[in-house]
């Protein structure tokens, strides 16, 4: 029999937005800095996990397996069990999912399940031809040999190639994450006023959860090696209007593209925790839960439209536990870009869309953008690829706490055509 797997605790670095260079932290750097301080106040040892789960995408070359590293560092015991997992932008809640399931089904009774990216540290790749030119340099005998491979060298093997862009190319498609944003929004009739409008207001909400403090228990004060400290997210522009944003030319399909910088989501360095706990481990350890998770849907679809991936998860969800929109008071759907969380709203009230692609009598209904990312989201936020389904789950349990709402779901649109949901009550 299925057993309840509750929510009790969790804790997030700032979002540190990537500028000029690589960030003060690296992936591990990240974890162990959000997570010192929430297996310091906890009740019980750092030992007693059974497990810990890391969502990563772009690892490190000096991280391998950075849940290893990061468990060893957060002083956990050499014992530790702990791994790592990949699903793209989903890596942060496959973390959750997956100690979901070893509770659920009484493998594990206490897990510690996470997220980091530092996108900062993504590295320069060498193109193929220079590679293959370095392989043969080092491969030739003698002088003579030596000299004739080293002719044949071209300046273009010396260029580097941003491994971040190729990783946001999907090689299926050969679109990069903002042309199937584009996609999306043409599909939909999403306009460049209305993407610019939703970001205006993300970076409003955000601004307004920072000052009223309503971040706090969430964030992290994370310290850096010089000394410096960063103890907010700091990619918001609170001064951002439609009008400012009008001005920004399209990045992916110009000159009449949707999809600008201002109106995607941003290019950031974050990591996040959550504490699972079985029946058991709550009453051994005296914990007091917060939210308990109902159930999870993972969907894959076309990579070229891979941004209604919510749509078909979250509505799987909803239809496997009888509810429909409108029974959700809580909704976090990850901003990869405003024209892709509008296509989602779209399609949801798409009458055509829900009867040939969901399954349903009719449209699902117009979902009410009071209960959608109340405090912003990754446009104003920052996306860490393999952190961000973890901030959600997590944001989602506070945000419900504060309100004082019951139901909620957790969603993201994942590169390379999938989607993943969860759903989420309050204790």
């Amino acid at each position: 029999m299925a057993r309840p797997v509750f929510i009790v605790d969790g804790s997030r670095t700032p979002f540190l937005k990537a500028r000029s260079g690589p960030g003060p932290f690296t992936p591990v750097d990240l974890a162990v800095q959000c997570g010192r301080p929430l297996l310091a106040r906890q009740s019980f040892a750092p030992s007693a996990f059974d497990q810990v789960i890391l969502g990563c995408v772009n690892v490190i070359a000096d991280e391998m397996n950075p849940a290893r590293v990061a468990a060893l560092r957060l002083g956990m015991g050499e014992k530790m069990v702990a791994f790592t997992v990949q699903i793209n932008c989903g890596s942060g809640m496959q973390s959750i999912d997956t100690g979901y399931r070893y509770i659920r089904e009484g493998v594990s009774d206490l897990i510690l399940a996470g997220g980091a990216e530092a996108l900062s540290h993504a590295p320069l790749v060498w193109p193929q031809q220079g590679v293959r030119w370095f392989a043969g340099l080092a491969g030739a005998k003698g002088i003579g040999a030596k000299v004739m491979a080293a002719l044949k060298v071209k300046p273009g093997y010396f260029k580097p190639i941003i491994g971040l862009e190729r990783g946001l190319t999907d090689p299926i498609t050969e679109l990069n994450m903002g042309q199937t944003a584009e996609v999306v929004g043409h599909l939909f009739g999403i306009t460049r006023a209305q993407s610019d409008a939703y970001a205006a207001e993300s970076h409003k909400r955000l601004a307004k959860a920072q000052s009223q403090g309503w971040l706090k228990d969430e964030v992290e004060t994370a310290f850096a090696r010089d000394g410096k400290f960063y103890d907010h997210d700091d990619g918001v522009r609170p001064d951002s209007t439609p009008e400012s944003l009008a001005k920004l030319k399209p990045v992916f399909e110009r000159p009449w593209g949707k999809v600008t910088a201002g109106n995607s989501s941003q290019i950031t360095d974050g990591a996040s925790w959550v504490i699972l706990a079985s029946e058991e481990a709550v009453a051994k350890h005296g914990l007091t839960p917060k939210a308990v998770i109902l159930d999870s849907q993972w969907s894959a679809l076309d990579p070229g439209i891979m941004g209604l991936g919510p749509v078909l998860s979250a509505t799987e969800l909803l239809k496997r536990n009888k509810l429909t929109l409108s029974d959700i008071e809580s909704w976090e759907l990850n901003e990869a870009f405003a024209t892709q969380v509008l296509g989602c709203l779209a399609a949801w009230n798409d009458e055509k869309f829900c009867k040939e692609i969901l399954g349903l009598d009719g449209a699902a209904g117009e979902l009410d953008q009071t209960k959608l990312n109340v405090d912003g989201g990754a446009i104003s936020l920052g996306h860490p690829v393999g952190c961000s389904g973890n901030r959600i789950v997590l944001h989602l349990v506070n945000a419900m706490k504060r309100l004082g709402t019951r139901r909620g779901i957790a969603t993201e649109c994942i590169g390379g055509g999938q989607g993943g949901a969860m759903l989420i009550e309050t204790v």
